[in-house]
């Protein structure tokens, strides 16, 4: 596995956001000021265009494809996506050649990177509840000596539990904390983000 396969899964990523432009502004009308789908679709495309060109150094190709998508999608939520690109860009640096455990390296310091920024916990009804099962799964499934395809499958089922299992929580961060209470009642546009992407990486493993 080379960095063309983080180049892959990052069109995918752009592809799923694409798709659920419509969803994920309707979600976000609720919480939110209804442009997530917007950012979402434009800041991945971005990035996945600019890993694209070609560059080998897989870590280097992340940091650049977040610095771009940062410049392009300047809210608070590509912000924190884009962040995390150049969180694992960090840890993947200098790598040309990658093995499967080196997408656990992404996927925490993706996850690591969002949380310190965002200054969240899990539990508190955002991103970071549907990505983090996905990590686990994928970690727990490869050392268990499950393919690549197996695990990012599995992967992208326990962030679609994650998602589901936010929509309980009492939202703590941003204009959905507002609604107090209420805000249980409703589904949260960023963990169906995570939901997204780990959807994306389970496609470009298959």
């Amino acid at each position: 596995m080379t960095s063309e396969f983080l180049v892959k899964m990052l069109g995918e990523i752009s592809a799923i956001m694409q798709e659920n432009k419509e969803k994920l502004i309707a979600l976000d009308s609720v919480v939110g000021d209804g442009d997530l789908g917007l950012t979402m679709t434009k800041g991945f495309a971005v990035a996945y265009e600019t890993a694209a060109k070609g560059e080998a150094d897989a870590g280097r190709m992340l940091y650049n494809a977040g610095k771009a998508m940062s410049g392009a999608a300047p809210s608070t939520m590509g912000t924190l996506m884009a962040l995390g690109l150049m969180g694992a860009g960090k840890v993947l640096k200098g790598k040309t050649e990658l093995v499967d455990t080196d997408l656990v390296e992404f996927a925490a310091a993706y996850l690591d990177a969002v949380m310190t920024r965002g200054k969240a916990k899990l539990g508190e009804k955002t991103f970071l509840d549907g990505f983090h099962p996905g990590v686990e799964a994928l970690k727990a499934a490869l050392a268990a000596g499950e393919s690549l395809a197996e695990a990012t499958a599995k992967a992208a089922v326990a962030a679609e539990e994650g998602f589901k299992a936010a929509k309980g929580m009492l939202a703590v961060h941003g204009k959905p904390a507002v609604k107090g209470e209420a805000s249980r009642e409703m589904d949260d546009p960023g963990a169906c983000v995570a939901m997204l992407i780990w959807q994306a990486i389970a496609k470009a493993a298959a």
